[in-house]
């Protein structure tokens, strides 16, 4: 049976087009009570952007921290901060990388859902349409802009709340906001839109819609981190949003599986998770992984190294027990009878090298 999955309805792409932003969400300013959340990263509450946000009186600006990926505590402390400031929140906007969009999706969900963000991390758990939310990324790789996924690092587990309700309402694609980004996170984001690229590419799931996607965002990393075009922040930003819509419909694949399994143990990012593990999979993705090693040289990054190497029995179990919770990527990599062939033994294997 095909999926009818839901797409982000309205975006806006264009430099300067952030200075829109009022108008664009003056029509969800219906109710006299009701207020705007901005949720923007702390790095900019310093900076020429944070007298740009279009703050009405009686809205609320919280600036999120995100030096540890988000957690679903932090999501229901938000969302509590939320119910403190009033009960009608007209909407949400997330300002900021993945994780701070990660943030804006879930307390968006949070706010007409009950309980705890732990209690949705999984497939289609969510029962309430999430209150209006903006996406505006600062980074451009993620894809969350556009995914139906807000990843979440749990007590239990490190798993998205995937849901329809999840996808932004709108999005704003400005090309200047991501200018003057440090090198080696502009890279390691920029990486997990290449890999989702290569997951989804050589993956069981692929199909016509994904694989379009899929090979015009590879085409445009491939433009931005080997040749570096003078419109490099443009190409990076569309990259990002179809490699976001190529794993949509597909689905991404071990890097990502294993990713999980290091953030949850070690609070390694998402970006650099995925580039660390990226790096040993040649088995799995040989000509990605050469491909990846090229950029690497030409941004001269230097991956970490021996992140494992004196990991205990119990946290390598962690690590294994929270990436073979995600069976879809599993199973898009390797296959229906995928646990046959990626036991705990060669997991265990594949992280030692890291």
């Amino acid at each position: 049976m095909f999926r009818n999955f839901k797409v982000v309805p309205r975006v806006i792409f264009g430099r300067g087009s952030f200075d829109q932003l009022d108008e664009i969400l003056q029509p969800q300013r219906t109710d006299a009570d009701g207020f705007m959340v901005f949720l923007v990263d702390d790095v900019f509450s310093e900076q020429p952007l944070a007298g740009r946000i279009p703050v009405k009186e009686g809205d609320l600006l919280i600036w999120v921290n995100v030096d540890d990926e988000p957690k679903t505590a932090y999501v229901d402390e938000l969302r509590d901060r939320v119910y403190r400031h009033g009960k009608t929140s007209a909407g949400v906007v997330g300002i900021g990388g993945g994780s701070t969009m990660d943030l804006a999706k879930a307390v968006s969900l949070m706010l007409t859902n009950p309980g705890s963000s732990a209690d949705y991390q999984g497939w289609d758990l969510i029962r309430h349409p999430a209150v209006y939310h903006v996406g505006i990324p600062t980074l451009s790789g993620t894809g969350a802009e556009v995914s139906r996924t807000t990843v979440l690092t749990g007590p239990e587990k490190k798993l998205g709340i995937n849901s329809d309700y999840t996808v932004f309402d709108q999005v704003v694609l400005d090309p200047d906001l991501v200018a003057g980004a440090p090198a080696d996170q502009r890279f390691y984001t920029g990486m997990d839109c290449y890999i989702h690229c290569v997951e989804s590419l050589q993956g069981t799931f692929l199909n016509a819609f994904s694989q379009a996607y899929g090979e015009k965002a590879m085409e445009l990393c491939r433009e931005v981190f080997l040749k570096e075009p003078p419109d490099a922040d443009e190409k990076l930003m569309m990259a990002s949003y179809f490699g976001g819509m190529s794993i949509a419909y597909s689905q991404v694949g071990v890097c990502h599986a294993l990713s999980y399994g290091l953030s949850y143990e070690l609070g390694v990012h998402h970006g650099i998770g995925n580039s660390i593990v990226f790096n040993y999979l040649e088995e799995f993705y040989a000509e990605g992984v050469a491909e990846f090693r090229e950029m690497l040289d030409r941004q001269k990054i230097s991956l970490p190294r021996h992140l494992t190497a004196n990991l205990s029995d119990a946290a390598m179990n962690r690590m294994i027990d929270v990436a073979l919770v995600l069976a879809p990527l599993w199973e898009n990599a390797l296959g229906p009878q995928w646990r046959q062939e990626m036991t705990r033994e060669r997991i265990a294997a594949l992280y030692r090298q890291m």
